[in-house]
C-alpha cells in the first residue's frame, strides 16, 4: 500500500483543516434540512450528508486535484446527534488502492506506516486500530487517536476517486462509537444517491 501513503498524508492535512475550522467556531450555514448536493472538482463528485446534516460551503476547500468538505448538523436539526463529518476526495484514479482488497488494506492500516498516515499527529504510536473491516464496497476503521479521541472512518471509491469520511463529536458532546458508525452508513447512502 505504499501508493496510499501520500494520499493519507493529504487526508491527515485535510483533517487538520477540518479541526481548525471547527475550533475557530465554524458554524454550518443556514440551509434547509433537505439540502441539495454540493459539487466539487468541477462536478466530478457531489457532497451530501444524511437528513439533518448540511454541507458547509464556506468550509469546503479544493486543493489541486482533491477536495475537503465539512458536514455538520443543520440549524434547527435537534433530532440528530451533534457531529462533524469530514469528507476528503482524493485525486483522479486514487480509488485504485481499494483494489488490493480488505486483507491488504487491514495489513496496511494496522502497520506502523498505516497508523502514522491515519494519525492526526503523524505518529503511529498515537493511533490504535480497534476494528478494520470491509462492508460492501466500503472499508471501515474504528480508531482511537490520541488527539481526536475514538471515532469511525470510512473509505470508499466514487467516480474513480478515493473518498474518506470521518465522523467526530463536537466539543462537549462526544459521539458514541455506534452512533458514529451509523452516521457514516447513512452518509454513504446519501453519497451514493447523488453520485
Amino acid at each position: 500500500m505504499p501508493a496510499a501513503l501520500p494520499l493519507c498524508r493529504n487526508l491527515r492535512s485535510a483533517a487538520a483543516l477540518a479541526m481548525a475550522l471547527m475550533g475557530a467556531g465554524c458554524q454550518m450555514t443556514n440551509s434547509p434540512l433537505a439540502q441539495p448536493p454540493t459539487p466539487v472538482l468541477g462536478g466530478v463528485v457531489s457532497v451530501a450528508g444524511p437528513r439533518g446534516y448540511c454541507v458547509d460551503p464556506a468550509a469546503t476547500r479544493e486543493l489541486a486535484d482533491a477536495a475537503v468538505a465539512l458536514i455538520g448538523r443543520c440549524p434547527g436539526s435537534v433530532e440528530v446527534a451533534p457531529a462533524l463529518l469530514t469528507m476528503t476526495v482524493g485525486p483522479a484514479a486514487s480509488a485504485g488502492v481499494l483494489a488490493a482488497g480488505g486483507p491488504a488494506l487491514t495489513d496496511y492500516f494496522t502497520s506502523t506506516a498505516g497508523r502514522a498516515a491515519l494519525s492526526r499527529s503523524g505518529r503511529a504510536s498515537d493511533v490504535k486500530v480497534i476494528v478494520a473491516v470491509g462492508a460492501g464496497d466500503a472499508y471501515f476503521l474504528h480508531l482511537q487517536d490520541r488527539r481526536a479521541g475514538e471515532y469511525w472512518r470510512a473509505v470508499v471509491g466514487l467516480s474513480g476517486r478515493l473518498v474518506t469520511l470521518s465522523a467526530n463529536g463536537t466539543q462537549g458532546a462526544p459521539l458514541p462509537p455506534p452512533v458514529g458508525r451509523a452516521l457514516l452508513d447513512a452518509t454513504l447512502i446519501a453519497l451514493r444517491r447523488v453520485n
